[in-house]
């Protein structure tokens, strides 16, 4: 619990920093659009038709517009404290996870492996759909798990939980369909045991009781996601309408960077998603999620381990797996890094967790077996925990040195970001306009400059301009089209020109700039644009 609460105080003391992304705006208005949905009784219908944000769940938004009715902030800023708590649950259900099925050991270091993963942290505070899905796919595998470990007959508690979690991750995302294949895997398993020891027949009855005994989980989750995403239930086909609807790439194509080569995003090579996940999660997070994997599996496959316990870890080494082998097989547009792909990071931890909680297990029992193998396991057992606070140290430090644009992150092994700018997208979101938008008003306001006359500044963008906007305030306009302005606000990315033109504001991490704030007063500039941006 308490590196729960350690994130939980450093979360306080550090969401106001986190800026907009491209989207955010937007959904901030599909959050009051719901809210006036149910404050009309129904009548406001306009959040049924909301661009394309009515084919997701907006439970997320709906909370923190709400929520920034009651908290004295503004709304973005309520929105970045309410994914802090959305993402400090989903901590708490991989702690929970970790420990059901590899003791407390285990438990905790599933629970730091996340807590340190820059990937999953950074997206907690600032994405408004990936991470809540994220926090809702691992509170759903943990009442599975927990259903699983009480067949044929679980408990109250693990039909509220798994419907609580099927209910909340089909209302953020219709991907939570992906969910399904593991599942199954899982029961097939239990059935062929079970056939093998007690026979068909009544493995069948036992599997059917508690299919029977879950559906009050389906009912429970159908209403939880009608709440969260009253569209899909205006229609019994409407979730399958959303399906469809993303199964086909339905924006017009852009170009991102990849491994030093843009391509465009329908046609990212099909190693994107292994080298990212490769390049970009801390390096002890790999080693032992990879290890996890394998033993789970083994675990799995072995006839003298409980058949409940050989199911949970399958289901549990599917969750991590089956997602990234459905996108490698279909291969749908990639971009945006990993933010789509955050979901499989919380049950890849637990994996990691299990693995640490089993090689500290052989390490005590080398401690306390023979004289000859003593002098070795507590040297062994004290080597072990000095690579592990070693490797959740690295990213850690990561972590503060780029804040707030964690989740732009990339390992050591890598070379960081100071190595990754020139062949990866670092802040797609385009975070920086933030911290770029006050260090411009605190220069303007250490030079005593006011605007001219009659007006308010001008600040040409290239990037996020609704983010800019709120970033700026009242005193700036913001602007994409060729017009006379006063500054120009870029993100350090490929698509924006450098300008031969004096820099006011200069954001760095590592070494990487990224944003700039030019003062381009009377001097002609070219297209801030070098290319559609993303």
């Amino acid at each position: 619990m308490a590196v729960l609460v350690t994130i939980a105080i450093v979360a306080a003391f550090t969401f106001r920093d986190y800026g907009l992304g491209w989207d955010d705006y937007t959904h901030s208005e599909y959050g009051d659009l719901l809210l006036s949905l149910y404050g009309s009784g129904f009548r406001d219908t306009r959040a049924l038709s909301f661009v394309n944000l009515y084919l997701y769940g907006g439970g997320f938004d709906m909370a923190a517009a709400l929520a920034a009715k009651i908290l004295p902030f503004d709304l973005f800023e309520t929105r970045r404290l309410i994914g802090a708590a959305v993402g400090i649950v989903g901590l708490l259900a991989t702690w929970r996870l970790g420990r059901r099925l590899g003791g407390p050991l285990a438990g905790l270091c599933a629970l730091v492996l996340l807590a340190t993963c820059p990937l999953y942290y950074g997206h907690m505070f600032m994405n408004a759909k990936d991470a809540p899905f994220a926090a809702a796919m691992i509170v759903l595998l943990l009442g599975v798990v927990r259903a699983i470990d009480e067949h044929p007959q679980p408990g109250p508690r693990a039909i509220v939980l798994v419907g609580v979690g099927l209910g909340l991750a089909f209302g953020s995302r219709i991907l939570a369909a992906i969910a399904a294949p593991s599942g199954m895997a899982a029961l097939v398993l239990i059935l062929i045991v079970e056939s093998r020891s007690i026979g068909l027949r009544p493995a069948i009855q036992r599997l059917w009781q508690f299919v029977g005994l879950m559906l009050p989980a389906l009912a429970l989750a159908y209403l939880i996601m009608g709440l969260l995403w009253p569209w899909a239930i205006q229609s019994p086909l409407n979730p399958l309408f959303a399906s469809e609807h993303f199964a086909n790439f339905f924006e017009k194509p852009w170009r991102e960077l990849f491994a030093g080569k843009l391509y465009s995003v329908p046609d990212m090579p099909v190693s994107y998603l292994p080298r990212l996940f490769a390049l970009k999660l801390p390096e002890v997070m790999l080693a032992l999620g990879i290890a996890g994997f394998g033993g789970a599996l083994a675990m799995a496959a072995r006839r003298s381990v409980p058949i409940n316990r050989r199911a949970a870890l399958l289901l549990v080494a599917l969750s991590a797996l089956v997602p990234i082998a459905v996108a490698l097989v279909l291969h749908p547009a990639f971009y945006n890094g990993l933010r789509h792909f955050v979901f499989v990071v919380p049950p890849f931890a637990v994996l990691g967790g299990l693995a640490a909680g089993w090689i500290a297990a052989h390490a005590r029992a080398l401690a306390r077996d023979k004289d000859a193998l003593r002098a070795f396991g507590q040297p062994a057992l004290a080597a072990l925990a000095a690579l592990f606070i070693g490797g959740v140290t690295l990213p850690a430090i990561d972590m503060v040195r780029l804040h707030p644009y964690q989740y732009t992150a990339f390992n050591w092994a890598s070379g960081g970001v100071r190595t990754a700018h020139k062949n990866y997208m670092l802040d797609y979101w385009g975070l920086a306009f933030k911290q770029a938008a006050n260090e411009l008003r605190a220069t303007l306001d250490a030079r005593h400059e006011t605007p001219p006359a009659g007006r308010r500044w001008i600040v040409e963008t290239c990037g996020p301009q609704r983010g800019a906007e709120v970033a700026l305030g009242p005193q700036f306009e913001t602007t994409w089209e060729r017009k006379p302005a006063d500054f120009a606000m870029t993100l350090g990315t490929f698509y924006c020109r450098d300008l031969d033109a004096p820099t006011l504001v200069e954001i760095v991490r590592e070494g990487v700039v990224y944003a700039r704030v030019y003062d381009i007063r009377g001097r002609p500039v070219p297209h801030l644009l070098t290319e559609p941006p993303p």
